[in-house]
């Protein structure tokens, strides 16, 4: 987990698996963007390749904690397909704002992912949608 400030916003970005045993990190991360009180943190998750209901949890948590701040707490993605699959399964993915930032790790068409925010529904990338 990598932490930094741009301007006016607080970036966290998460890579690889996210699992109980990251809880503590999560923690100081959140602690670290209540302590800098920016209008706005950003979390990374495009870089996940695991991801369990510990990271839903702190999500939840740290959506809670910017809402009664009155701070925006975005999720940057594209979301991958263990966290997509994790939201939308849980029934909270739309309780967060989403911006995706274009390319899906390992895609080379910048124009390939999808732009809405929702989940790519195969995977693939390709924002393809019946």
């Amino acid at each position: 987990m990598h932490v930094t400030r741009h301007e006016d916003t607080f970036v966290i970005t998460v890579r690889g698996e996210v699992d109980h045993d990251d809880e503590e990190n999560f923690v100081e991360a959140w602690a670290a963007a209540d302590r800098a009180a920016l209008p706005t943190t950003a979390v990374d998750l495009s870089q996940i390749t695991f991801a369990d209901s510990m990271l839903l949890n702190a999500l939840l948590d740290a959506r809670r904690r910017h809402a009664e701040s009155d701070r925006e707490f975005v999720l940057l993605g594209p979301l991958p397909p263990p966290v997509s699959r994790l939201l939308t399964v849980s029934g909270t993915l739309e309780h967060f704002t989403i911006a995706d930032t274009g390319v899906r790790p390992g895609s080379r068409d910048r124009d390939a992912a999808p732009r809405d925010g929702r989940p790519d529904p195969d995977g693939r990338g390709d924002g393809h949608r019946e």
